[in-house]
């Protein structure tokens, strides 16, 4: 499942600090970036930049962990 930081799955609050960081490449983004992914693996929410999601489209279709990219 896909969604913004902030959404429904957490009653519109955001826990989050700080910028996004690209949990496979490292890349920061300073504000909101909607083409981002958002995974929960193991009960923790990670981000993967456009381009690692785009590289990793079957992977994350398939519901692996990004372990396993």
């Amino acid at each position: 499942m896909t969604s913004l930081s902030g959404g429904s799955d957490n009653g519109g609050l955001s826990t989050r600090r700080g910028p996004l960081v690209c949990a496979r490449c490292g890349t920061r983004a300073d504000g909101p970036r909607p083409t981002w992914t958002c995974s929960v693996e193991n009960g923790v929410r990670q981000y993967f930049c456009d381009r690692c999601s785009r590289e990793n489209l079957g992977a994350i279709e398939g519901r692996l962990d990004s372990a396993w990219w």
